[in-house]
């Protein structure tokens, strides 16, 4: 079948293909500029394993009491079990890797 899913590009890279009447194409972001997120050490995890677990944070926000994380990491739901969890945390159970 002409045309079907096998079918190869034009022979460029997607990269560097132009809508006619774009102009020229532009290079995406760096990826510092278009992820904020981070890397952390989240402790007191919601499994209750007293354990600090990797994490990664999305963003911060202020409260009435003190900053707030918004982070996810994996939680042992039970044995050989895990679980993502996203939740706030207060600012003094993440620590930066």
């Amino acid at each position: 079948m002409a045309g079907g899913m096998n079918k190869r590009g034009s022979g460029f890279p997607l990269s560097d293909r132009v809508r006619a009447g774009s102009g020229q194409s532009h290079p995406p972001a760096s990826v510092d500029d278009a992820c904020p997120t981070r890397h952390c050490w989240v402790a007191g995890a919601v499994d209750g394993l007293d354990v600090k677990r990797p994490g990664l944070l999305f963003e911060w926000r202020r409260t009435p009491y003190g900053w707030e994380g918004r982070v996810m990491y994996a939680a042992l739901l039970r044995p050989g079990v895990w679980l993502g969890v996203e939740e706030w945390l207060p600012a003094s159970q993440l620590t930066p890797i």
